[in-house]
């Protein structure tokens, strides 16, 4: 008797507790698709969005961030997930238009992640450009990557443009001009690779010849940043296994440059790069909480919005045949995509009860908000066939780790971007 007093009493707990959270979402909740929304905080030093990757209204819903950002100028920097070098590239499509270009920066970028070389990202750039356009000169949204080098295409034409030296003046950058001009190489990493062997020596040279380069580079502090990357590269599968590290000490890097703090930024990434906190004591602590608990920032200078899914299909595989010819690709519509029922995150129906659209943000971190309690809504993952988070996050709360929820309805997987005429 006792044991079943106990099961109804928490069960009446978690009721009022779900109808206090849904609630108070159905009064913190804002319609993406509202062309006059205006983002409702501007005070902060970074926001980051991330959500699963490959599906359509992913695409969609971080442009419409962007653009209610921009309304009342609260962002300065753009940093989507990729290196310094792709990076620069974008911001001279943002300034010339080459759609030529953008197309092979969408595709070398999704080197890494092939859910990101689709052709919704390529539309989301070109829509980017339209909205970047539109802003004063003084407003305009300037691109930096702060992450580990993709592969080493655009970071070779970085080099080119950034050392002025006659041809076959230096014989290290004269190789990386050849390869360049016939650009039959794959670009890839490892020791098998021509472009890595190339580069590995040009690093070799420029640190035996510092102050003959001093007289041909210009951006000093960039070039140092390219060669510091490229050299963690050379050692790629030990880089991608602390990749949180390596951003956050470009990030610092970069700061001497860009100066950070006094230009508010936009970061799009993976949902765990933009946890606040680690997952428990022992937790991997991820780029935004290395952020935090290095107090480059307070916490409530970093603002968290993580996306999820509700009916919504993601693009899964790209599919190639024996000779590395592309083929076609696969989609996953439960499993993979946090919305499933052997594969889901605690307290995602109180978003799917309160949501009025299909791109719905949730402020979570208003006043007297239910999420400041000590449960893990919206972190924890519940799976029946897979280990979990569950432990590592018991009894942490939802506001340990994010700000806002934005909940995707109905959104079809996005298209690789080979699938384009």
């Amino acid at each position: 008797m006792q044991k079943i007093l106990v099961a109804l009493l928490l069960s009446v707990l978690f009721q009022s507790c779900s109808k206090s959270k849904r609630e108070y979402l159905m009064k913190n909740r804002f319609d993406l698709n509202t062309s006059t929304l205006v983002f409702p905080e501007n005070d902060f030093n970074i926001i980051g969005f991330g959500a699963y990757h490959g599906s359509v209204k992913t695409e969609e819903a971080e442009l419409a961030l962007i653009t209610a950002l921009t309304k009342n100028n609260a962002i300065d920097y753009y940093l989507p997930e990729t290196d310094f070098s792709i990076a620069h590239y974008f911001n001279q499509f943002l300034k010339t238009g080459d759609t030529i270009l953008l197309k092979d920066l969408v595709t070398v970028a999704g080197t890494r992640v092939e859910q990101e070389r689709t052709i919704e990202i390529y539309e989301k750039w070109k829509k980017l450009k339209e909205v970047n356009d539109k802003l004063a000169i003084e407003n305009k949204l300037e691109v930096i990557g702060i992450d580990i080098q993709v592969n080493y295409k655009y970071v070779s034409r970085h080099i080119l443009e950034l050392v002025n030296a006659p041809e076959n003046t230096l014989k290290p950058l004269e190789e990386i001009r050849q390869m360049v001009k016939i650009d039959t190489t794959s670009y890839a990493f490892g020791d098998l690779s021509y472009a890595h062997n190339i580069l590995k020596s040009f690093v070799n040279h420029v640190e035996t010849n510092t102050e003959i380069y001093k007289n041909y580079v210009e951006n000093i502090p960039a070039f140092n940043h390219i060669i510091s990357n490229l050299k963690i590269s050379f050692e790629y599968s030990k880089q991608y296994r602390d990749r949180d590290r390596v951003m956050y000490d470009n990030y610092l890097a970069l700061d001497k440059i860009y100066h950070f703090k006094e230009k508010p930024q936009f970061l799009r990434m993976g949902f765990s790069h933009i946890e606040k906190s680690r997952e428990g004591i022992n937790g991997y602590p991820h780029f935004f909480a290395r952020l935090i608990e290095n107090e480059f920032y307070k916490n409530e200078k970093v603002l968290s919005i993580i996306g999820y899914f509700m009916d919504s299909e993601v693009v899964w595989d790209e599919l190639y045949d024996e000779q590395g010819n592309y083929t076609g690709y696969t989609i996953e519509g439960g499993f993979g995509i946090g919305d499933y029922e052997k594969e889901y995150f605690r307290g995602i129906q109180n978003l799917k009860d309160a949501k009025i659209s299909d791109k719905t943000l949730f402020r979570l971190n208003n006043k007297n908000s239910p999420y400041s309690i000590n449960e893990p809504d919206l972190i924890e993952v519940i799976m029946q066939d897979n280990p979990s988070n569950s432990e590592a996050v018991k009894g942490m709360s939802t506001l340990q780790f994010i700000d806002y929820a934005l909940l995707i309805s109905d959104s079809k997987a996005s298209t690789p971007i080979f699938e384009m005429d």
